[in-house]
């Protein structure tokens, strides 16, 4: 009897919601010259941007907000954010327009498929992980994005001298990702004490982060630099 393959543990759940007018016309009108291609192979970047410059991966753009402001803040890289939810990636597609951006594209798909299957070895700059879902209780914990496997995948697709950038506003999550990083040859700490570093100016302070923080909440940045 052949064994059925092994079901792949997601990082995430699709709670879509419900699309405003204003997403729904954004996918539909503003989506073709945004997204990727709808093909199978790997991305060129400079086709893609139209240029030669550096690329950000973000993993998880939630409403888009704070990764159109580092594209708005930052011309001279070149963004590439990955969502599963449509909502915040119509968001973000009006907020492309409204500013006129051009260095930024949109993908909605799972990130790590994505990695797996169209992003270049060595072609990454710099990925950015931020306030990925923590999955609290201790049995959902396999489905945290950051596990040892993601971390050797990450390493393929990021270039040396490359950086991984993570921040999460669950403490434990913030001790998982630093050992999970800190046991990997690929990647050292660029933190003084090899633990945590402050926000960096490039990472917007969302409303989410200022919420927490009127409520005494911490926030964890983590910066490993790729060897």
């Amino acid at each position: 009897m052949n064994e059925k393959p092994l079901r792949t543990v997601k990082s995430f759940v699709r709670r879509e919601g419900r699309l405003t007018p204003g997403q729904q016309k954004a996918l539909d009108d503003i989506w073709p010259k945004f997204s990727l291609t709808n093909d199978d192979e790997p991305i060129d970047f400079e086709q893609l941007f139209g240029r030669n410059a550096p690329v950000v991966f973000e993993i998880g753009f939630g409403n888009g907000a704070s990764l159109a402001e580092m594209a708005k803040n930052q011309p001279g890289n070149n963004y590439l954010g990955v969502e599963v939810h449509r909502p915040g990636v119509g968001q973000l597609l009006n907020l492309i327009e409204n500013h006129q951006l051009t260095n930024l594209r949109v993908e909605c798909t799972d990130a790590v498929e994505l990695l797996k299957q169209r992003i270049p070895d060595n072609s990454l700059d710099r990925v950015q992980l931020y306030f990925p879902d923590p999955w609290h209780k201790k049995r959902h914990h396999k489905r945290r994005i950051i596990q040892p496997t993601f971390v050797a995948l990450l390493a393929k697709k990021i270039k040396q001298g490359g950086y991984l950038h993570m921040a999460t506003d669950w403490q434990h999550y913030a001790e998982q990702m630093l050992d999970d990083l800190s046991n990997s040859a690929y990647f050292t700490n660029c933190a003084d004490n090899d633990d945590y570093i402050p926000r960096p100016e490039y990472r917007p302070l969302t409303k989410f982060e200022q919420r927490g923080q009127k409520l005494g909440h911490g926030v964890w940045d983590l910066l490993f630099i790729r060897q």
